[in-house]
């Protein structure tokens, strides 16, 4: 098993780039050529597949935090890039569910009996009015839509910058206490030292002291031989 401090980011990116992979395939290809219930259900398979991705994106910009500042950068770059790929295809799902709710409203606006019965096709009780007034609200709740995701990307930039940011403070914290744990083993270090000359010097001064008594002694016993 590899654990290297970027297998974990490999490994999402990986699954990432699998579940991107299905999007595209259903969007551009399934999507455009399927019909009524058909689309429908592919699109909210679409819709699982873009959480995974986005919990994928997420466990991405978790991981990147534990990776060397040394190789950082490209994992960075390589994050934005992942980040890109899932906007760009949620933004793509909005404009197909779009255009799917607009071709619901066409073909209900076509069907026998549906017709107003005014003489007025365009008055404010016929179906065409409210087929456009539904067409406008799906193009404003889709540029919501899409504003909210920008907003959410951003916020994520942000949240991953503080999240670095609060990172290295804490190496620089724990690069503190190793130096102030380095320095008090100095401090011990000198203590015993300083401890150790000073009974030293107590020993020097005893046998210092016994020498000249010694010498007194002997001083004493050769006077008083000579005076005798």
């Amino acid at each position: 098993m590899d654990t290297s401090p970027t297998a974990l980011f490999d490994s999402y990116e990986q699954d990432f780039r699998q579940f991107i992979e299905i999007i595209r395939d259903k969007l551009e290809g399934d999507a455009k050529e399927e019909q009524g219930e058909q689309r429908s259900a592919t699109l909210r398979q679409v819709e699982m597949e873009l959480d995974e991705a986005d919990e994928m994106v997420s466990q991405m910009d978790i991981e990147i935090q534990g990776i060397p500042q040394s190789v950082r950068a490209q994992y960075h770059t390589r994050l934005r890039a992942a980040k890109a790929d899932f906007s760009r295809y949620k933004t793509l799902a909005a404009d197909v569910r779009a255009q799917l709710a607009r071709s619901d409203l066409l073909s209900i606006a076509s069907q026998p009996g549906n017709y107003p019965a005014s003489d007025d096709p365009y008055g404010p009780s016929s179906d065409r009015t409210r087929l456009l007034a539904g067409t406008s609200i799906l193009e404003d709740g889709t540029k919501r839509l899409q504003q909210s995701q920008r907003i959410a990307l951003e916020t994520e930039d942000q949240g991953a910058e503080i999240l670095s940011n609060l990172r290295q403070q804490r190496e620089q914290i724990e690069n503190s206490r190793n130096t102030l744990y380095r320095a008090d083993l100095a401090i011990d270090r000198a203590s015993g030292t300083l401890k150790k000359m000073v009974r030293r010097m107590y020993q020097q001064r005893a046998v210092t002291a016994g020498i000249i008594i010694v010498l007194v002694l002997l001083i004493g016993v050769i006077t008083w031989e000579k005076l005798s």
